[in-house]
């Protein structure tokens, strides 16, 4: 299941542009450091694949799941996409779009463990 045929370029733009309400919230929370000064990028290739959000000091890439994802073929797609990822050394966390608006604390503290772990 690839990407998208569109450029790159152009795909993470339309992503942008059409952000879930769980992504634009995630992305005030995060836009200009305000996650203890972890910068984030939204819409971000990596290789083949565009992820969700991504933080290169942390090596960590955010992906907020909605029902789309409840489906199995791409339920398959996306384990194989977060292997791939994490073998470039890439730690990968994935909430639901409901963790975004209800859980918002387990999320940011999730992601604040995972960048300081392993050293990164």
């Amino acid at each position: 299941m690839p990407e998208s045929r569109l450029d790159p370029t152009t795909f993470r733009r339309a992503l942008r542009q059409h952000a879930t309400p769980a992504e634009r919230r995630f992305w005030t929370l995060t836009r200009d450091r305000r996650l203890k000064g972890l910068k984030f990028r939204r819409q971000h290739s990596i290789g083949p694949y565009v992820v969700d959000f991504y933080c290169h000091v942390a090596a960590l890439a955010v992906e907020l799941d909605g029902s789309v994802h409840d489906d199995p073929q791409r339920a398959e797609y996306d384990a194989e996409r977060q292997r791939a990822l994490e073998a470039q050394g890439i730690c990968v966390l994935r909430f639901s779009n409901a963790d975004v608006f209800e859980n918002v604390n387990g999320v940011v503290e999730a992601i604040l463990q995972a960048s300081r772990s392993e050293d990164r």
